[in-house]
């Protein structure tokens, strides 16, 4: 019986009676990162890393959960659970399970990038490793980090000098809390919409624990006059753009953080005005050096362009097998956001 099975309701561990990031309702789930394709309502026990506790708290409720650090063990029905790194959003981990000297790890989604909020991604060797392909096309290679966060402030400084609101479309939990270092470099008229607000206050405490300072302030949308909005910056997520919502801020230019805008036709088909290809992904190269480094004897891809990289891995001697599982892009994340900002004014999109 191998140490994890890919069963109907997630990654299962036999012997240790526990799940990684099911997609059902299970007695122990043991969780990746905050994103609500990997953290799912109504399992009774919940084991993640501290820094994603309030992150669980704030999406799924009260409930019964543990947070530990990276690199602190714990056992579960003998089996040795670890979480160390992933460098996707802030308390994302890769989860290593080890029982009868076998070694799993299983990475989440990642990147390699340290972003200053999620943590060095750390390489852990292991007999089998499961990936994320998201982003698991060659086309996809991103550009150093500074780099697009210079074209980020000087699109925000140009809109200034025309008198234009910026309005940076970003995933509520992640991409907005990391976009907020470089803009404070250039303004601090920060504004949120409420959904993404609602995020910003769930990990005020957290963040300076994680990272040892605080993140920038910003304040929600409706709790401002409109006068104020003026050539400030906005972080909205997906599915503002094109919305009645942005009437508030004409004259505005939107801008897109997503990995998607690499490819260049997304930034017109989204009717954007810029678009900055960040992503709390690893790229083609990051994918294949995070691979590798595990030294694994089997590499498992899932979600993303896993059978292009699937067949990659294995042209170039790395076997790789694909499994089919219930992940998917952060962009399904927007969704759950939106809704957890219905009771507030701003949460809506059509005010």
């Amino acid at each position: 019986m191998p140490l994890i099975e890919f069963s109907d309701k997630g990654l299962f561990c036999p012997a240790g009676d526990f799940y990684i990031d099911p997609w059902k309702p299970v007695d122990k789930a043991v969780i990746t990162h905050g994103h609500s394709d990997h953290a799912r309502w109504g399992s009774k026990f919940y084991l993640c890393h501290t820094d994603t506790k309030p992150i669980l708290q704030q999406r799924l409720g009260n409930n019964n959960y543990q947070g530990i650090g990276w690199n602190e063990p714990v056992y579960l029905n003998g089996v040795r659970v670890s979480l160390f790194p992933a460098g996707h959003i802030i308390g994302s981990s890769q989860i290593r399970v080890e029982h009868n000297g076998e070694i799993w790890v299983i990475s989440g989604d990642y990147k390699l990038e340290n972003d200053g909020l999620s943590g060095q991604f750390e390489p852990v060797k292991c007999h089998n490793f499961i990936t994320e392909s998201t982003f698991g096309l060659p086309i996809y290679k991103w550009k150093p980090q500074q780099e697009i966060y210079t074209d980020m402030k000087n699109w925000i400084r140009k809109n200034q000098s025309e008198g234009k609101t910026s309005i940076l479309i970003a995933y509520s939990l992640g991409k907005a809390q990391r976009i907020l270092l470089p803009i404070a470099d250039v303004t601090d008229k920060v504004f949120m919409h409420g959904a993404v607000y609602n995020m910003h206050n769930a990990l005020a405490n957290a963040v300076p624990i994680a990272i040892g300072r605080k993140l920038p302030t910003a304040k929600r949308v409706f709790d401002v006059p409109k006068e104020e909005l003026k050539g400030g910056v906005v972080i909205a997520p997906s599915g503002a753009e094109g919305s009645p919502w942005l009437k508030r801020f004409v004259p505005y230019e939107i801008g897109i953080c997503s990995g998607w805008m690499q490819v260049r036709g997304n930034v017109r088909r989204k009717n954007a005005d810029a678009g900055f290809a960040i992503s709390d992904h690893a790229d083609w190269n990051g994918l294949i050096k995070a691979c590798k480094e595990t030294e694994a004897e089997c590499i498992y891809t899932t979600h993303g362009f896993q059978s292009v990289f699937t067949r990659y891995l294995n042209e170039q001697g790395i076997y790789s097998k694909e499994v089919k599982t219930e992940y998917g892009d952060d962009e399904n994340e927007e969704a759950d956001a939106l809704i957890e900002g219905e009771n507030d004014n701003s949460g809506s999109l059509n005010n």
